[in-house]
């Protein structure tokens, strides 16, 4: 990374510009070519644009890619990962020129898609395309909320670009036109995305089926676009760069290039977007381009006009200087600063847990969990600065806001997001946020809109971002909206995800104890899944409460309990009656209450065997598909569910109508006893 005098030079030195970019198309041809497998299209294209911004305006540094205060990067279009990890090799972060040979192998750092945490100065996990772009608008949004957070007295502590990468698919993607859109609206100024506008994706030229004047577009988000960018000329990204930097709007940089330059025979066409060249054609690249060396070797002087490592040291070092003089004027918010970049909780929050369980004991309050998830919230923000709320335009029916929340504007900071109607770019932007830091995010829509957000969930869970998912109106509960709006297999879908823990509460304390888990959980993400309808509180010892963290526990036992009721949510209400129902007729059970089959299920086997019983028939009892509750039941056992959709119905005619009664489950109990 050159000095920003250096930069200038540079940019107008073509033969040295022109070699670091044919570095690139080498060893990203080279390692496609030894895979048999990639897609060296976009890095060669792209090849230019990586030069202006890394070589001229990043700032990063190599020896430490978690510098609080570093631009961040985000290749969008991620199929082109080789572009990243060349420029990561060729910068100085430790990804040798083993991992490069190593592209797409088993365990190496140079995965096909470029993943977080696997690879040193990768920022987050792309590939989907539309979710990279997404994640910088958090990522940006971050910044600028903790910027006007924490900057005083003229010092910058949180001053840094958020720059994207991406191609005509990821801007065809719905999510680019909710992220996009959103960022305009909040005014992100930091944020500078390049479009590769090659006109070409897998099927061919795009224009039989990608029409859309996207710098008209990109201007109605309200963004500073510079358009027709020769994507080719250092110089000219160069300039438009500098432009960006200068916009109080997010900036679109519209890159005219040509997909695989350098292939003589194939650049321009879709032959080059996801396919080795071959051996042929490699050898024709290194000819037309003047790359006289042999595969995986970059000479001397190229690594050196690439190296990172000294200005970026310099860079952080000026930083860190700043930052220790700032410490000393306001200790605390430099503490509070160091605290969340590097997530950890404030060392009296287990006390503010037990405070808030407290009160739902005392209150004993018989209301919706969605109600009670609010209660929490509202709890725990006092102690939670970087609790980052919002809801996708369900606000007062989510209950995600609280007493003191602050609604973020394009020229107001807050701690809560209105995100519009927008599901899926409200998910992948808090990944953006987790992935930046500083903010523990959680957004809200109804249980049934979880489809939209669902990729942005699993590659929360892939990329284990403590991420927050706040879920309401959980199932036929709903009511007279109908079987559009009633969750049936979606609670079930999302325990199928790796990683993510899923909670579904009865009451109050259920609630809170959820809300904790998922906020202490430091590997991963969580859904909150909560009723319209209200619900009973349940009594509790003190060691059954503790217990709800396991995920399962015994919510009520008979010492001869010749069978158990497992339930989750507003079922336990119908568990329990159901239990005292049948302690009439001389039958005792026990009631296991599971909020969390993915927590219960890490749980050792002999404490799932002592909440579930040995050899006792089981009943599992949810308002949704039946299928997954086979694990616990086993085949002899019994589940009442659903395995259709809903009607439009009053909620205690629904219930009723699909057998989630007293009688319906005492009939289930007495069949697996038979």
């Amino acid at each position: 990374m050159t000095s920003n005098i250096q930069m200038q030079a540079q940019m107008q030195d073509a033969p040295v510009t022109t070699k670091m970019a044919n570095a690139i198309r080498a060893l990203s041809m080279d390692a496609v070519q030894k895979a048999n497998s990639g897609h060296p299209g976009a890095p060669m294209g792209m090849a230019e644009i990586a030069v202006a911004l890394w070589a001229g305006h990043y700032r990063h540094n190599p020896a430490n890619p978690k510098w609080i205060n570093r631009d961040r990067f985000v290749l969008s279009n991620g199929h082109g990962s080789m572009l990243h990890y060349s420029l990561l090799h060729l910068t100085g972060y430790d990804l040798p020129m083993d991992e490069i040979r190593n592209f797409r192998q088993l365990h190496s750092k140079t995965a096909g898609h470029p993943e977080v945490h696997i690879t040193p100065g990768v920022e987050t996990t792309t590939g989907p395309l539309g979710q990279g772009i997404t994640n910088a608008v958090g990522m940006a949004l971050a910044e600028k909320l903790l910027a006007a957070e924490f900057n005083a007295d003229g010092a910058n502590i949180v001053d840094h670009h958020t720059y994207v990468f991406m191609g005509d698919g990821c801007l065809m993607e719905g999510i680019s036109h909710e992220a996009c859109s959103l960022a305009g609206t909040l005014g992100l100024s930091k944020l500078i995305a390049f479009w590769d506008d090659n006109g070409i994706s897998i099927d061919g030229h795009v224009e039989g089926w990608f029409t859309d004047d996207t710098p008209k577009r990109f201007e109605a988000y309200g963004w500073n676009v510079i358009r027709a960018v020769d994507g080719h000329d250092v110089s000219a990204v160069n300039q438009a760069i500098v432009q960006a930097k200068s916009s109080d709007k997010p900036t679109l940089i519209c890159c005219r290039t040509v997909i695989g330059k350098g292939s003589p025979n194939m650049q321009g066409t879709h032959n080059v977007h996801g396919a080795a060249l071959g051996d042929k054609e490699v050898a024709a690249v290194r000819a037309n381009i003047d790359w006289n060396y042999p595969a995986f070797e970059v000479p001397a002087d190229v690594y050196s006009a690439w190296d990172a490592k000294v200005e970026g040291g310099k860079a952080e070092a000026e930083w860190n200087a700043q930052f220790a003089a700032w410490s000393v004027v306001h200790p605390a918010k430099a503490a509070e600063l160091t605290r969340r970049m590097n997530s950890q909780l404030p060392a009296h929050f287990d006390e503010v847990v037990k405070a808030a369980l407290a009160t739902c004991v005392e209150k004993k309050e018989n209301i919706a969990t969605r109600k009670a998830s609010q209660n929490a919230i509202g709890a725990f923000a006092p102690s939670l600065p970087e609790f980052l709320g919002g809801s996708a335009d369900l606000t007062g029916s989510n209950l995600t806001n609280w007493k003191e929340c602050v609604a973020v504007r394009a020229n107001q900071a807050g701690n809560h997001i209105n995100y519009g109607v927008r599901e899926f770019g409200m998910s992948a932007i808090m990944n953006g946020i987790a992935l930046h830091g500083g903010y523990l995010a959680f957004g809200a829509t109804f249980l049934t809109f979880s489809d939209y957000s669902r990729n942005a969930i699993r590659m929360a869970a892939l990329m284990k971002l403590r991420t927050l998912f706040v879920f309401t109106h959980d199932s036929i509960g709903l009511g007279e909206d109908g079987p559009t709006h009633q969750s049936v297999e979606h609670i079930s879908s999302m325990r199928l995800i790796p990683n993510l823990d899923n909670w579904r509460p009865c009451d109050t304390v259920e609630s809170t104890v959820a809300w904790a888990e998922a906020i202490k959980r430091a590997d991963g993400p969580s859904t909150l899944i909560f009723s319209r309808q209200n619900l009973p509180y349940q009594e509790r010892t003190e060691q059954q409460i503790a217990d709800i963290a396991r995920g399962g526990y015994i919510l009520q036992d008979a010492p001869d309990a010749k069978a158990v009721l497992i339930a989750t949510g507003s079922e336990i209400e119908l568990a329990v009656k159901s239990a005292q129902e049948l302690a009439q007729q001389g039958i005792a059970v026990r009631v296991v209450s599971m909020p969390s089959t993915d927590v219960f299920d890490r749980q050792d086997a002999s404490y799932k065997a002592s909440v579930l019983g040995q050899g006792l028939p089981r009943v599992a009892i949810e308002a949704g598909v039946t299928s997954i509750w086979y694990k616990y039941v086993g085949l002899e056992g019994a589940v009442v569910g659903i395995d259709s959709f809903g009607e439009s119905a009053p909620a205690s005619v629904l219930f009723k109508y699909f057998g989630f009664t007293v009688e319906n489950v005492v009939a289930k109990v007495k069949s697996v006893l038979a």
